[in-house]
C-alpha cells in the first residue's frame, strides 16, 4: 500500500475510529484478573495515541510532500550506482557538448495533482556521468503540442524539494503547474518545460546538492544528468540562456549554488526561504567538512569568483528564515550578476507550503522578464501586454524589496 495513496490514508481513519470507539465500548466491560483488564487498557490506549499519531503524520506528509515512498520513510533507499572523483566540473573532465546522448521514455505519473494542467510524466533516469539512478517529472507547457511551436525551443526550469522533501512536492503540495497553466496561455508566464528530479538520493541523508567523491555526485547528477537527458529528449532550449533552477528550503539553497557555481549552465535561480552555509540543514552531507562547506556556499562562491558570474538571483525570505542570507548576496553582488531579494513578513506564515505556494506566481513572473522571455511569450500566445494586475497586491507590496525594508526597521 502507497505511503501517499488514498487507501492508506482511509485505513488510517478507519483504524484511528475504531481506536477511539474501543475505550468508550470496552473501558468497563472487561472481565477477568485485574491484572489482564489493565493490561486491555494500557494497549487500548496505546493504539489510541499510535493511530492518532500516525494519521496526523499521513496529514501532514501528505500536504507537505515529505516523504514520497516506503523506502524514504524508513532510510531504506539508496539512488546512488557509483560515485566516482568527476573533478571540479563535475563531468569527469568531458566537456559537456561531447557527452553520450541520453534520451527517455516517459509514462503518466501518479499521485496527488500529477494528472492535473495536462499531466506530469516520469521516467527512471540512469545518470551516465553521476551514477545516480532515480525518477524525474516533467510538466510541458500547454504550446509544446501546438504546431505553431513545431520548431521552437522551450526554456526550463528544474525544481528543487526542501529536504526531506519529493520531487513531486512542486506538483502536488506547491500546484505550480495549476497556477502557472493560466498565466502561461495569456502570455503573462513564458510557456517553462518544468523538471522535478529526485534529490533524496541517500538513505536518511540530505546531500546538499553536493559531489563528493565515493559518496553521491548529486550536483552533477541536477546539472549535468538531468539537462542532458532532457534536452536530448524534449524541446528544450541551450544552456545556459534557456536556463533556470528553482527551490524552496534545502532545495532552494541549491538552486542558488548550483547557479552561481554552473553559469554556464543556469541563467537564473529563484530560492525561497533557502540559506547560504549548509550547515542550516543539520544533516546536510555538504556541511560535514570546512572544506565542503566553502565548496557549496553560495555566498562564498560568489565572493571568491574570479569574475562575477552573469546571473541573476531570486531570493525570498523572512527574517532568521532566507531574509538574511538573501541580503548578503546583494551586498557582495556585482554586475553582471543580479539579486531580487524580497521580504516576507512573518503575518505571511512559516516555514511550509503555504507560504511557498503564493510565491510562484511572482517568482515566475520576475524569471519570465529576466530570462527575455516576457515578449516572445505574449507574441506567441497572442496577447496584450496585461496591466499589472491588483490582485495580491498587498501582499506583493509587502514582500518587494522597495516596501520591504522600511517594514522590517518598523518590525525590530
Amino acid at each position: 500500500m502507497s505511503l501517499t495513496g488514498t487507501p492508506f490514508l482511509y485505513t488510517v481513519v478507519a483504524l484511528t475510529a475504531v481506536a477511539l470507539v474501543l475505550p468508550l465500548m470496552l473501558w468497563s466491560r472487561l472481565r477477568g484478573p485485574r491484572v489482564l483488564r489493565a493490561a486491555a487498557r494500557v494497549l487500548m490506549l496505546l493504539f489510541a495515541q499510535g493511530t492518532a499519531v500516525t494519521l496526523v503524520f499521513v496529514l501532514v506528509n501528505n500536504a507537505n510532500d515529505l516523504y514520497d515512498n516506503w523506502a524514504d520513510l524508513f532510510g531504506t533507499g539508496d539512488h546512488v550506482q557509483q560515485a566516482a572523483d568527476l573533478g571540479p566540473d563535475g563531468t569527469g573532465g568531458i566537456p559537456l557538448e561531447h557527452l553520450p546522448r541520453q534520451r527517455a521514455v516517459f509514462t503518466a505519473a501518479t499521485g496527488p495533482g500529477m494528472r492535473a494542467a495536462g499531466g506530469v510524466r516520469v521516467t527512471q533516469l540512469r545518470g551516465r556521468v553521476s551514477g545516480v539512478n532515480a525518477e524525474v517529472y516533467v510538466w510541458l507547457p500547454p504550446q509544446y503540442d501546438r504546431p505553431a511551436y513545431r520548431h521552437h525551443r522551450f526554456p526550463v526550469v528544474e525544481l528543487l524539494p526542501g529536504y526531506p522533501g519529493s520531487a513531486k512536492a512542486w506538483f502536488g503540495s506547491l500546484r505550480v503547474h495549476e497556477q502557472l497553466l493560466p498565466l502561461m496561455r495569456s502570455g503573462r508566464v513564458a510557456p517553462f518545460i518544468l523538471v522535478a528530479p529526485r534529490t533524496n538520493l541517500l538513505a536518511g541523508a540530505d546531500t546538499g546538492c553536493a559531489n563528493i567523491p565515493g559518496t553521491v555526485n548529486a550536483d552533477s547528477w541536477l546539472s549535468v544528468d538531468v539537462p542532458r537527458m532532457v534536452t536530448d529528449t524534449f524541446r528544450a532550449a541551450p544552456a545556459p540562456a534557456g536556463w533556470a533552477v528553482a527551490g524552496y528550503s534545502a532545495g532552494g539553497h541549491c538552486a542558488t549554488k548550483l547557479a552561481v557555481a554552473h553559469p554556464d549552465r543556469y541563467r537564473a535561480a529563484i530560492s525561497m526561504s533557502g540559506y547560504n552555509d549548509p550547515s542550516g540543514e543539520p544533516g546536510s552531507l555538504a556541511a560535514q567538512t570546512p572544506a565542503l562547506r566553502a565548496a557549496n556556499n553560495p555566498y562564498l562562491l560568489l565572493r571568491g569568483a574570479l569574475a562575477p558570474p552573469a546571473v541573476a538571483l531570486y531570493e525570498s525570505g523572512q527574517p532568521h528564515d532566507g531574509y538574511e542570507a538573501a541580503l548578503a548576496l546583494r551586498r557582495i553582488a556585482e554586475a553582471p550578476t543580479t539579486v531580487h531579494v524580497v521580504f516576507l513578513p512573518r503575518s505571511a506564515g512559516g516555514h511550509t507550503m503555504a507560504l511557498w505556494r503564493p510565491q510562484i506566481v511572482p517568482a515566475f513572473r520576475w524569471l519570465t522578464e529576466e530570462m527575455g522571455q516576457a515578449r516572445a511569450g505574449r507574441v506567441r500566445a497572442g496577447a496584450t501586454p496585461p496591466s499589472r494586475s491588483t490582485g495580491g497586491s498587498t501582499h506583493e507590496a509587502l514582500a518587494s524589496d522597495s516596501a520591504s525594508r522600511a517594514g522590517a526597521a518598523r518590525r525590530r
